[in-house]
């Protein structure tokens, strides 16, 4: 049996869940409302303020389902009542996020600044005073990720020097340069 699968979902104050015909599920919260589609094979069922998934047979494809829909499930019971959110952190000499309307602009170093709008209306950027940090919000991880993904490729933290951005906490390690001298931080 699937340990994740297996684990029932409470369901926070607030939330609510419906399941259309063929798994078309739907949750609505305080912060807003996501509907996913999930394998049809999959039973889910809502009963006294906890989601429950079972699984039809022991095939490895119905065992790789289970667990999936729990955890999409549980992302999104979570995503509608609380949210989520990416911290980054930006380092160099001269680089530096600002707001402009709802989009983020970063200055890091190219000839151009790096507008990034938010793909849904669900999606927050909120930046700090000094501009050397910023903080995406949203209801769906998978998008929160993905765009936190995205900025982060713009300019990935360099081995030499440290400069770029990264995730609050990323260990970045540093390279010795030609010299043999360790990396300045």
């Amino acid at each position: 049996m699937s340990r994740i699968g297996k684990m029932p979902i409470t369901l926070p104050a607030k939330v609510s869940v419906s399941v259309d015909k063929g798994n078309l599920v739907t949750v609505s919260g305080p912060k807003g409302t996501l509907k996913q589609q999930f394998d049809p094979d999959m039973t889910i069922q809502v009963e006294n303020g906890v989601v429950t998934i079972a699984r039809p047979t022991d095939q490895r494809e119905h065992r790789a389902q289970h667990g999936l829909t729990r955890a999409l499930l549980a992302n999104m019971v979570q995503g509608v009542s609380a949210g989520f959110t990416r911290r980054l952190e930006i380092r160099g000499v001269g680089y530096r996020a600002e707001k402009r309307g709802n989009n983020l602009v970063l200055s890091v170093g190219k000839s151009h600044p790096v507008e990034f709008a938010p793909p849904s209306s669900d999606i927050v950027f909120e930046v700090d005073k000094d501009g050397r940090g910023f903080t995406i919000s949203g209801i769906d991880k998978a998008q929160v990720g993905e765009l936190a993904a995205e900025v982060r490729r713009t300019r990935p933290p360099e081995p030499y020097q440290g400069k770029g951005i990264r995730y609050q906490g990323e260990y970045v390690r540093q390279k010795a340069g030609k010299t043999g001298k360790a990396g300045k931080k």
